[in-house]
């Protein structure tokens, strides 16, 4: 059995996706690109505040899914350019450090073409 899981908290699907698939064991989160849900539009032009926008809309899905950022257990990361890892992974450590007591698994890839010329993207997999 699975659940879709949609938030206003959250930017919508732009694509024929949901924002979320829940099964009985754990949450599987689309790729959010740091796309402000009241406005439709990306946030920010550095990779600081669009690594906090994507991180804040994967936090409104997990938690809309009754489960939390702390049962996150995986995390595939996609950067437009590569040399922003090192601030974008400042802001992931920071924010992964404020939410929980370890780190997920991760994955990062870049040099990428991310949907509507965002700098970053990020899904999950949490555990219900």
């Amino acid at each position: 059995m699975k659940e879709v899981i949609n938030t206003k908290s959250a930017p919508a699907a732009i694509g024929p996706y949901s924002q979320a698939i829940k099964t009985e064991n754990f949450i599987f989160i689309s790729g959010q690109i740091p796309v402000d849900p009241e406005t439709g539009l990306i946030k920010g032009e550095d990779i600081k505040t669009q690594t906090e926008t994507v991180l804040k809309n994967l936090k409104a899905i997990v938690e809309a899914s009754g489960s939390s950022v702390e049962k996150i257990v995986k995390t595939t990361c996609f950067l437009k350019d590569i040399n922003d890892f090192p601030e974008f992974n400042k802001v992931y450590e920071a924010f992964f450090k404020a939410n929980t007591e370890s780190f997920p698994g991760r994955s990062t890839l870049g040099g990428l073409q991310i949907p509507k010329g965002a700098l970053v993207e990020i899904e999950a997999i949490a555990k219900v």
